[in-house]
């Protein structure tokens, strides 16, 4: 006489909140590790150059995203059901992934680094919020790939009103190296804006896997990094314990496992929920840099982020301008 096992109900129910919850456990996690980027950037600066962060960083990462597809060897299956390669073979990719490689971390990386020369990391991670602002405006004028409607083009006014407050050039000190500094910052958004529109046109439709594509993109900026070591990487350092583990955060968190985590999330929530690390990363950011490194503002920063804040949530579609009721007429 043979018995079967009714099937656990609590266990099929607990599955899907262990899955919930390991989702939101990795969006906090990538949200503080991208918050805490600026604090890392800005205790390496005192034993390392510019340069040697941003290479540190993009080295570091792909080695940890190289290590992590290796092991996963993750594969899309094919039309007809059979597995594809674990890296893309068409040249055109690579190519598409090259000029990726410059405007998802070279370009940006040595901008911020080279801007928390200059600028606090409180104020970077501020800046690092106008990405939705960036990402809008290329999609819509660039790459053609999203239309925006009055309220969304009006979330982009909004913003870039934040990003004049928050460099407030009625300021004499504004017009020296911190508004150089802030340039810098809004180059790396800018870039990462650029990023976006670019996937989407060109890469998001190929049948590359979420791992291989975070992979790719990192790893390509690697070999450009190495590249450029003679002109980025060899001018002397003075290591301690702090600057090391920063740019090991930096690198192997910060550059490899959150793009991870940011695929697992994106597999769970979608591209929207997923975008609202961009809320938790200067709270993260400016948290860390008062706390730790004694930053200050000024009145102008704060007020400037909010309205970030608010033209991000129009640009996103989260907050709709208010529509004038018609009235019926018989």
């Amino acid at each position: 006489m043979s018995t079967t096992t009714a099937p656990n109900p609590v266990a099929a129910a607990s599955a899907p909140n262990r899955q919930r919850l390991s989702t939101w456990v990795q969006f906090l996690a990538m949200g503080v590790v991208w918050g805490a980027s600026f604090l890392f950037m800005k205790v390496a600066l005192d034993g390392v150059s510019f340069g040697q962060v941003a290479w540190s960083r993009t080295v570091l990462g792909a080695l940890a995203l190289g290590v992590i597809v290796l092991i996963m060897r993750p594969r899309v299956p094919r039309a007809d059901g059979t597995p594809g390669p674990v890296l893309p073979r068409e040249r055109v990719v690579w190519l598409h992934f090259l000029v990726v490689s410059l405007t998802t971390c070279v370009i940006p990386y040595l901008c911020f680094a080279w801007a928390e020369q200059y600028v606090s990391s409180s104020l970077a991670s501020i800046y690092n919020a106008t990405t939705p602002i960036m990402t809008a405006l290329m999609a819509t004028l660039v790459f053609r790939v999203e239309r925006l409607g009055l309220s969304r083009w009006a979330g982009v006014g909004v913003g870039i009103a934040g990003v004049f407050v928050i460099i407030a050039p009625w300021q004499y000190q504004a017009l020296t190296g911190s508004l150089a500094g802030q340039l810098a910052c809004l180059v790396a958004t800018l870039c990462y804006g650029f990023t976006f529109g670019y996937q989407r046109r060109f890469l998001s439709q190929r049948p590359i896997a979420p791992a291989t594509f975070a992979f790719l993109s990192i790893g390509v900026s690697a070999v450009v990094m190495l590249v450029l070591t003679p002109w980025l990487a060899l001018s002397p350092i003075e290591l301690d314990w702090a600057i090391v583990g920063s740019l090991l955060a930096l690198g192997i968190l910060g550059t490899g496992l959150a793009y991870i985590w940011n695929i697992n999330v994106l597999r769970a929530w979608g591209p929207t929920g997923t975008s609202t690390v961009t809320y938790v990363t200067p709270v993260v950011g400016v948290a860390l840099g008062v706390i730790l490194l004694g930053e200050r503002f000024s009145w102008h920063e704060p007020v400037g982020a909010v309205l970030v804040l608010l033209g991000i949530l129009l640009a996103q579609g989260r907050l709709r301008m208010p529509r004038r009721r018609v009235a019926a007429t018989a």
